[in-house]
């Protein structure tokens, strides 16, 4: 048997193009649609994250999809530059046998990798899509600093159009970025929205919109820690608000809390145990903050006293401590926090009379670090992150209306609703490098909420 490195492009032209690519090129790849806005308060030094070359030893329906999905997974972590070779879209590693190609074992790939020739092309990390030894896909990750295999992967064979096969990929995804960066990534995440008063999901790429079934016209999702089940509010045929919760596999939705006769019961959220859900309940008195026990299913506890004001959108601290929440008690709604049994409410993110407009839809890190909400500048929302420590306050966007935010499980990233095109879409951006990404693209879509990574 003979192993050999398949044939390339001539190196020099190779080393040139690709130095070029990774100096110029990369960083308008990484910032995605030009739009100066979003990147207020945000630096970025370009070339500063580990280079990441795919080579492809294997070819067909299934491998390709794995290395696509994998490709746009580790693009879309932000945390690697994607290293391109002009005019060959991979290098590869081929096991040259009668008969066509054969799995390489994990050492065969480390003794034939070329890690000269990476290093001379800037990369750091090299990813490898091959057949494994059952008919699935072998995924190997080269240290090319080391000169050694840093991880060895593999995902059963599969039908690539299945929510399955890409839930499959994208658990590899995450476990590259965490053997290549000690973080995991954010592949394995989804977000749920609403359109058109019906409840849907959609994975952390944008791929795998499925509708869910609930009942009534919905808003207020949210997820459970676990991030496989999720509340939501809805109005049934009653014209009731209620709060139930759907399993994500089974579909089975059951009611938590019926609204009293005159009251209207919205915006749920789980405390970071699962114990415990708050939410608000609108009455002819004004709207104050409930919570409920989950475990004894009972215990329903009144937070706040509204006296004819408003007090809604609340959100757990990472530590179950405190309540961030939305209040109208200065006049024009403003983000509060109090402790979660409801004392100590104070004013926490500052604000100016006749300057600062109203602000809406708190929510925390998951790191307890930051608070991300909207807030009306001239008439429309803009995204906001507070750093809780400093009551400091940056403005993410300004190119149309921008709101709802929600951070994805890695506290860098940040999904929010953006009219920038013209239809109301769920969007992305990366708090390290500012680079914004467009995750929808169906109708009118509003209030996403990012799961936690799911196993």
């Amino acid at each position: 048997m003979t192993r050999m490195f398949a044939k390339s492009p001539v190196i020099a032209a190779v080393l040139f193009c690709a130095i070029i690519w990774r100096g110029e090129d990369a960083l308008a790849q990484r910032e995605g649609p030009a739009d100066q806005g979003v990147r207020v308060g945000i630096t970025y030094a370009p070339g500063t994250l580990p280079g990441l070359l795919f080579l492809g030893s294997g070819r067909g329906v299934f491998l390709d999809s794995v290395r696509a999905i994998l490709r746009r997974d580790l693009d879309y972590s932000d945390r690697f530059e994607m290293i391109t070779i002009p005019g060959n879209e991979f290098l590869e590693i081929a096991g040259l046998v009668e008969g066509g190609s054969a799995p390489l074992s994990e050492d065969e790939a480390g003794s034939v990798a070329n890690y000269a020739l990476y290093a001379a092309l800037r990369v750091d990390f090299a990813l490898d899509v091959s057949k494994s030894p059952d008919s699935g896909a072998a995924v190997t990750l080269f240290d090319v600093r080391g000169a050694a295999v840093r991880r060895r992967l593999t995902v059963e064979n599969g039908d690539v159009e299945s929510l399955e096969f890409r839930a499959n990929v994208h658990r590899l995804s995450d476990a590259v970025v965490l053997a290549a960066t000690g973080t995991p990534g954010i592949a394995t995440s989804r977000l749920l929205f609403v359109r058109r008063g019906r409840l849907y999901r959609v994975d952390s790429d944008g791929a795998g919109v499925t509708g869910i079934a609930a009942s009534g016209n919905v808003y207020s999702p949210t997820w459970h820690p676990e991030g496989k089940d999720f509340a939501y509010a809805s109005f049934p045929g009653d014209s009731r608000v209620r709060i139930g919760s759907l399993d994500g596999e089974s579909g089975d939705a059951h009611l938590i809390i019926a609204g009293v006769d005159g009251t209207q019961d919205f915006a749920p959220a789980f405390s970071p145990n699962g114990v415990t859900i708050v939410f608000a309940r609108a009455g002819a008195e004004g709207t104050d903050i409930f919570s409920y026990n989950l475990a004894d299913s009972c215990c329903l506890q009144r937070l706040t006293v509204g006296r004819f004001s408003d007090n809604l959108s609340p959100t757990f601290s990472p530590d179950g401590r405190q309540i961030a929440f939305v209040s109208t008690r200065p006049g024009s709604p403003q983000i509060y926090v109090m402790g979660s049994d409801g004392t100590g409410a104070e004013l926490f993110a500052p604000f100016d009379f006749g300057v600062t407009g109203n602000s809406y839809a708190p929510e925390w890190s998951p790191d307890g670090l930051n608070i991300a909400f909207h807030r009306e500048i001239g008439g429309s929302p803009q995204v906001f992150v507070m750093d809780v420590s400093s009551r400091t306050v940056k403005q993410l966007s300004s190119a149309g209306r921008n709101e709802d935010p929600t951070w994805g499980p890695d506290g860098r990233h940040l999904a929010y609703v953006s009219s920038r095109t013209g239809s109301s879409q769920i969007w992305v951006i990366d708090l390290e490098t500012g680079r914004i990404r467009q995750v929808t693209r169906m109708g009118r879509v509003r209030l996403p909420s990012w799961s936690s990574r799911l196993d």
